[in-house]
């Protein structure tokens, strides 16, 4: 009876995982359809907008959701620059019912050179919905 209880619980535990997975995995390919679209309003969706947000890349720490779409906008100032965005996950972990993280690699195809790194997310359950409040990218 024990092996029932652990193996539904575990079950259940599973099932609840693959609901959040697919929901970030549909929050990144929003993400995705918004730059290549070349709308980086649309990409910083899936950000939490707040100014605790904290940003991580080569020039170091950017606090707060309209510093990081102004450093994006600053990179990133036409289509061209933009180019079009794919994301290759390489882990996804559900950490609590508040907090998932998720390891990945991005590239750019562009026209003036393709760009790629690493990344690594924290997402939070704010509202009901996941938004990236962590964001490490090389």
């Amino acid at each position: 009876m024990k092996f029932l209880v652990v193996a539904f619980v575990l079950g259940l535990i599973s099932f609840q995982a693959l609901g959040q997975e697919a929901e970030i995995r549909a929050l990144l390919a929003k993400q995705t359809e918004a730059w290549n679209r070349g709308d980086v309003e649309g990409f910083m969706e899936g950000y939490w907008k707040n100014d605790s947000l904290m940003f991580i890349g080569k020039s170091g720490i950017t606090y707060g959701w309209q510093q990081t779409l102004d450093n994006y906008k600053k990179g990133y100032p036409d289509k061209t620059a933009m180019g079009q965005l794919t994301f290759t996950l390489i882990e996804m972990n559900l950490l609590s019912k508040k907090y998932f993280s998720v390891v990945g690699k991005w590239h750019l195809k562009r026209t003036i050179g393709d760009l790629s790194g690493h990344y690594t997310l924290l997402l939070k359950k704010i509202k009901g919905k996941w938004v990236i409040v962590k964001d490490h990218s090389s």
